[in-house]
């Protein structure tokens, strides 16, 4: 998946646990997983506005973007 999202790493660098995030945030803990593990399809401004006011960092340090990569058995 090209969108990868690094609240793991957020999380670890702040000490703070994914159900002090949920509290912090208001988002429930089943909303939290789905985006940490990156099977969430969207995202909202107010949420991501929420995380990063709460983590103390900026969009692009929760999302990141990774290019595919090009298999050189299947050139066109």
């Amino acid at each position: 998946m090209p969108i990868k999202i690094n609240l793991d790493r957020l999380l670890l660098d702040r000490k703070m646990s994914l159900t002090e995030l949920s509290q912090s945030v208001g988002i429930t803990m089943a909303n939290l997983s789905i985006l940490k593990t990156g099977k969430a399809k969207a995202i909202r401004f107010s949420t991501l506005e929420e995380l990063c006011e709460v983590l103390g960092c900026q969009p692009g340090d929760i999302l990141e973007y990774t290019p595919p990569t090009t298999n050189p058995d299947n050139r066109q």
